[in-house]
């Protein structure tokens, strides 16, 4: 009897330091785990799936993470948890604007921190429904023109949004009076709104303005945000502990982003296979033009970098519409150790 008491007890003690084990073997820092293979799994949350983060997707088809030792999957995680998930350690880093990370910032102890640039245009656009034409874009004229308009302009916080509202105030109207924005979740419902008559304006990027342009819904854009210039419209960013206790991971993090970027810039033929693979079921007529867009308005940043002039502007939006005022800091909001050393 005491035999057998004394087996259980044993079997149930190396079960428990079994389990132990397991769990020290593959837990890491927030959002990281270790592979069977060694590589550190990396989490990276994203907002949305869009074709202007594909340097990133590019970066890990073409196995540039795999020889930094790195294995990273994409997860996506709407109405902001993309920037929630890395506060809460469920993701490693994440996609986006700094100014969402900024807002996540106030009060926080371990802020998020900026370490590469992806996208570097504000690559949204407005269309407008094919009974309805403008072409001079002047502020007198946009303000005459969208004075009374439904604007299918996005989720509130969001960036289309805050950029919609921006554009709204800098033309001299109130976005709460002046118009009517509707504020869908999903990006892509913009179309469906304009479709149906829900909304004359849509604020979208691609490729819903060339599904919108496919199903004459709208025509061209009549106006580009990406005319703003440089804009560090979507970052790569992490903790700052993350930088402080692990930044040979960060770097090695980087490089592989670079090496996206570099990609992309040189290579459209491999960078629209790659297009055609994340969304396979998009057309690849549309894919086409979703990139020609692209690399006419210059979405993607060639060197990683953001700037300070750059950074001011999403932070002027924000400030602008009123939904962060509390001020920055560039030094603690984007940290360019990185870039700069792989850069040299």
């Amino acid at each position: 009897m005491k035999k057998s008491i004394f087996f259980k007890a044993g079997i149930y003690l190396l079960l428990l330091l079994m389990i132990l084990s397991g769990c020290s073997s593959s837990e890491g820092t927030s959002g990281e785990e270790k592979s069977e293979s060694g590589t550190k799994k990396l989490v990276i949350a994203e907002p949305v799936h869009l074709i202007g983060y594909l340097p990133l997707y590019a970066a890990i088809r073409e196995g540039f993470f795999e020889e930094e030792g790195l294995e990273v999957e994409v997860i996506t995680a709407t109405g902001g948890a993309h920037v929630t998930s890395v506060v809460s350690g469920d993701a490693w880093g994440n996609i986006g604007g700094p100014e969402s990370n900024q807002m996540a910032n106030t009060g926080n102890s371990d802020p998020i921190v900026s370490v590469v640039n992806v996208v570097n245009r504000a690559n949204v656009y407005l269309m407008a429904d094919t009974e309805q034409t403008i072409t001079d874009t002047s502020k007198e004229s946009l303000a005459e023109y969208l004075k009374g308009k439904t604007i299918a302009a996005g989720r509130f916080g969001g960036s289309p949004n805050l950029l919609t509202r921006w554009l709204l105030m800098d033309v001299g109207l109130d976005p709460e009076k002046d118009v009517k924005l509707e504020e869908p979740a999903d990006a892509s419902a913009v179309v469906s709104l304009v479709e149906s008559g829900q909304a004359d304006i849509a604020n979208g990027a691609e490729p819903q303005i060339t599904e919108g342009i496919n199903k004459d819904v709208w025509a061209e854009p009549f106006y580009s945000f990406a005319s703003l210039g440089d804009y560090p419209y979507s970052v790569l960013s992490v903790k700052k502990s993350t930088i402080e206790e692990d930044p040979e991971t960060v770097n090695s993090f980087v490089s592989a982003v670079m090496k996206g970027l570099k990609l992309i810039d040189e290579d459209h033929e491999l960078a629209l296979e790659i297009l055609k693979q994340e969304f396979p079921s998009t057309s690849e007529d549309s894919l086409q033009a979703s990139l020609d867009r692209a690399y006419a308005d210059s979405l993607w940043s060639k060197d990683g970098f953001i700037t300070e002039e750059a950074l001011a502007k999403p932070m002027e939006v924000v400030e602008k519409t009123g939904v962060y005022t509390n001020g920055y800091s560039y030094d603690e909001l984007i940290d360019m150790q990185f870039v700069e050393a792989l850069s040299k």
